[in-house]
């Protein structure tokens, strides 16, 4: 096996796991580190760097970080990274100073960015410190897309919101509300160089079943349904309602209904509850408020009486499945009905592009989604991008930011007429985090403290008003610990070989064992050496020591970052020190002829 390459950004990078889990690449263990210095205005910049919407994103991220983080392979629990994230915004300083400004002169480019959701914005955020006239086209009377016509102010407050899409008007983004774009041909004649389409993915999906058309109202699509409670068009809901469908979008129906005066709120799921695309957490607050999450029934056909619903009827299902988890076989053990006032489907979102002409020069697939070129998000007509929902089908918001911040790169690069496929590559920088012989400048002492629990208000508090926020944030203490829970995963262990002298003493007090010295092999036998198995994640083997020949591996699945292989290191072959991965966006960018 050949030496490790430590200066390849994309090796580090995927030692820390969080980070690379990110879609936006947000530096978790730095900002986290900043927190639990108290520097809550630096750790929301730096968040702000790569999610741009840290108020946003710390209350309703997906959080992929979450699953990958390195603190799950010693205990159950991961890192509260979307919870700390929160904390750097809700306790950050006034940082409008050092935002990004808008330039003395505009550099001549008119950018239209279609749809005022994360994607747009975030474009919009790249692009107009450096000089482009961006205006935001929004055909409703508020910004924020569906972060905020589809999710509910009890989970993001209309201020978080506003402020954060605020700091991006005030870099000089032109917003046009009540714009709805009718004609993309006519949008081409009014002289903008590119144009960015972020509308999402805003048609919700209907249920075509026996009865559907036979109920005058009390079927309602559940993005539309949310919509309309967000912008005050709905008030009220009936007393019995069942929601069908278990993704997110669900769990937001079904509490949105309680507090719209449901007594009884029931969510319908044709699976069991493995099956479930709804975060758990968004299960557990549903689950939480009295909602019963039904499994097993698949919606048969709606139950009408003189044009009114009264109800549901449902295949109650059985299933089979095998030690992999998979369904292998599936029955109707019977059927059932169950009596309501209101049904609200939310069985899922698609594109909708009704005024894209076919002659437009942008070509659309078989279901009618636009033809995107995946890395530079550019159609099939030169200088119109795509992102988020409306490029690819529904992701998340933090999916959409990491569009945006592509799709500048490539308008950027499409204005001064570079190639749109060249990305100015990653970077890693490396400081030492040595302070003294035995002094790093990160807690490296392993914290055994489990993941802190996000309050929440009273349930007899949270239905009172429809914008009551439920979760309240951590307190002084739990900001305390669950600082303290991170592994530093960014402070690597760098090895020296021409130091070691093969004392083993780094061997000896290694508390997971994952380093040896060993006879060069291949990768294979090498891993069975320190019974490295996850394949996803690399073994680091140094150049040959000076000694014997032999080198230095390393499992970096199960490495804690403790620093005690550089604290018992009597020639300091290893240190310990910050790996800085530089991503570059699009101020950043070369536009070059050779790139």
């Amino acid at each position: 096996m050949k030496p490790t390459d430590i200066k390849d950004p994309d090796y580090f990078h995927k030692v820390v796991d969080c980070q690379w889990a990110c879609p936006a690449h947000t530096p978790v263990p730095a900002y986290i580190r900043l927190i639990a210095q108290g520097r809550y205005g630096d750790a929301y910049l730096l968040n702000r760097e790569s999610n741009v919407f840290p108020g946003v994103l710390g209350r309703v991220c997906d959080r992929p970080c979450e699953p990958a983080c390195r603190r799950t392979r010693v205990e159950e629990e991961p890192v509260a990274i979307c919870r700390l994230k929160r904390v750097a915004a809700d306790h950050r300083d006034d940082i409008t100073d050092r935002l990004p400004k808008k330039p003395e002169q505009s550099n001549g480019k008119r950018i239209a960015l279609i749809g005022a959701g994360p994607a747009s914005f975030t474009v919009a955020n790249d692009l107009a410190p450096m000089g482009y006239e961006c205006t935001i086209f929004e055909k409703l009377d508020k910004p924020g897309g569906l972060m905020r016509s589809n999710i509910p102010a009890f989970r993001l407050p209309e201020d978080v919101l506003m402020e954060e899409l605020g700091y991006i008007l005030q870099m000089g983004v032109d917003l046009k509300l009540g714009a709805a774009i009718e004609s993309m041909k006519q949008l081409q004649t009014e002289g903008y160089d590119a144009i960015f389409v972020g509308t999402g993915a805003p048609r919700g999906k209907d249920l075509d079943l026996p009865g559907r058309r036979d109920a005058k109202e009390g079927i309602h699509i559940g993005i539309d349904w949310l919509e309309s409670v967000a912008f005050d068009h709905i008030d009220a809901i009936g007393e019995n309602v069942l929601i069908i469908g278990v993704g997110n979008t669900a769990m937001d129906c079904c509490r949105t209904s309680l507090r719209l005066g449901a007594k009884s709120v029931k969510v319908m799921a044709r699976k069991p509850r493995a099956f479930f695309k709804a975060s758990e957490w968004e299960l557990e607050d549903a689950e939480e408020e009295s909602v019963d999450i039904t499994v097993n029934h698949s919606p048969k056909s709606f139950v009408t009486e003189n044009g009114k619903l009264i109800g549901m009827m449902f295949d109650v299902m059985e299933y089979d499945v095998d030690d992999t988890g998979r369904i292998t076989d599936q029955r109707v053990a019977r059927d059932v009905m169950i009596p309501c006032d209101d049904v609200i489907l939310a069985i899922g979102q698609e594109n909708a592009f009704p005024w894209i002409e076919k002659d437009s020069g942008i070509e659309f697939d078989k279901w009618d989604v636009p033809v995107i070129n995946e890395k530079t998000f550019e159609s099939t007509r030169r200088g119109i991008f795509f992102g988020g929902d409306s490029a690819f089908g529904p992701k998340n918001i933090i999916w959409a930011v990491e569009h945006g911040h592509q799709a500048a790169i490539s308008i950027h690069k499409y204005c001064h007429g570079a190639d749109l496929s060249v990305r100015s590559p990653d970077e890693i920088e490396f400081e030492s985090a040595k302070m003294g012989m035995f002094e790093w400048r990160y807690s490296n002492a392993y914290d055994a403290s489990d993941r802190r629990k996000m309050e929440h208000i009273a349930l007899v508090d949270r239905f009172k008003k429809l914008d009551i926020e439920v979760e309240l944030g951590f307190s002084a203490e739990q900001i305390a610990t669950e600082v303290e829970r991170c592994l530093n995963c960014d402070v690597h262990t760098v090895f020296d070989a021409p130091l070691c002298t093969e004392c083993d003493a780094c061997i000896d007090i290694c508390p997971v064992e994952c380093l040896s010295i060993t006879p060069q092999a291949s990768e294979a036998d090498l891993r069975n050496i320190v019974h490295a198995a996850n394949a996803d994640q690399a073994l680091f083997t140094s150049a040959p020591l000076s000694f014997s020949g032999r080198v230095m591996i390393k499992d970096e699945n199960i490495c804690l970052h403790c620093g005690l292989c550089a604290e018992r290191c009597p020639t300091s072959a290893w240190d310990m020190q910050e790996g800085v991965i530089k991503i570059h966006h699009a101020s950043e960018q070369k536009l070059s002829a050779a790139e």
